[in-house]
This record gives C-alpha cells, structure tokens and sequence, in this order.
C-alpha cells in the first residue's frame, strides 16, 4: 500500500475530509485538490509535511511512508498494512517450552504425547535449549498456501546454511535471484541449478 493510499485510509479513519484537512495541515483554504493529488499519488509530501500529517492525524508518521522493512519498526509497519490488505492472514501465537532433561530424555510431557489429552493440546511447543531464547518466542502462521510455500522453502535453505551444506554465500545468491531461484516457481531457468526441497 503506497502512500497516498495510506494516507487516505487514515484521513477517513480519523473523520475528516479533504478541505478540513488540508486547512489543518497548514495548505489552506481551497486546498482539497492538493490533499486529493498526494492521495492519488501524483504528488508525494515532503518529509517536513509528512510528519505534518501523521501529527494531525495522530499517528506515527512510519504508518504513513512506503516502509520496505530495513528496520525492525518498518517491517512491523509492512506486517500491518499486510494485514490491513488481507484481513486475517496473519496469525500470531506463543510458544510453549517443552522441557528436555539432560540425562533421561524427554520429559514427562513428552512421553506421554499419545495420550487422548496431549491430542487435544493445541499449542505449540519448542523444545528447551541453547538455540532457543530465554523468553518464550512469538511464532507466526501465515493463512496463503502460496506464501506459506515461500516459507517453507526458506526454512529448508535456512536449515541447509546451519547444517554447513551451503555456503552463506550460496544462500546469500538463492536470496537475490529469488523468486527465480525457488522450487518451480521462477518464470526462467536459473542459471545455477539448486536442489529440490523436500518440504
């Protein structure tokens, strides 16, 4: 979602037209065309009028920028507008630690992962160790089988990288040919050849 668009969805959002807004901002009188043309995208605000903006309409001014997701605050602000787009989506869960004892195993918890209540369970667990944080981490479950295809790929070239079957060099040219570098998606053969992920 562009700017403008943004913009738009959040002017209404808050209630006010374009002439009241335009005024508000500081345009003018007799400005609503203006405000009309950075909606539309033919004109993009200056940054001074951007935060301008975002003061009036009370709202960080990163919810109004084409964020491309280099910071951890713009990547939030893309999974928003993502989720503004394409209502229920996304799907954000907490895990559950499932303990591990050093000497005997699973614990309790896991060996009895067959019993009726177990089945029933619907969280989802993370077994307790060093490649875990300390907290419980927050997962994410995306509702579009294409992306959730993506996905899934990623996560095998990932596991490749930290099985030191790939070079992080390998994995760094799987990321900037993609999407011509991924399992039967790319619109042309690529020029290296990468081997089929079974997930």
């Amino acid at each position: 979602m562009k700017t403008g668009e943004k913009l738009k969805r959040i002017r209404k959002f808050r209630g006010y037209n374009q002439p009241d807004f335009a005024v508000m901002i500081g345009l003018g009188e007799n400005a609503a065309p203006r405000v009309a043309q950075y909606e539309s995208g033919y004109r993009v605000p200056s940054p001074k009028l951007l935060n301008t903006m975002a003061e009036v309409l009370d709202c960080n001014p990163l919810a109004l920028m084409d964020v491309t997701g280099q910071s951890v605050e713009e990547l939030m602000m893309l999974l928003f507008w993502l989720e503004e787009e394409h209502p229920g989506m996304f799907h954000a869960f907490e895990m559950h630690r499932l303990k591990q004892k050093a000497r005997h195993g699973l614990s309790q918890e896991a060996h009895h992962s067959d019993d009726t209540e177990s089945q029933t369970d619907s969280n989802v667990y993370y077994r307790d160790g060093d490649n875990w944080p300390a907290h419980a981490p927050c997962g994410l479950w995306i509702d579009n089988p294409l992306l959730n295809g993506f996905m899934r790929e990623w996560l095998y070239h990932q596991q490749e990288l930290k099985e030191n079957v790939i070079t992080r060099e390998k994995y760094f040219e799987w990321k900037i040919g993609w999407p011509y570098t991924c399992d039967e998606c790319g619109k042309r053969k690529p020029a290296k050849q990468w081997r089929r992920s079974e997930v």
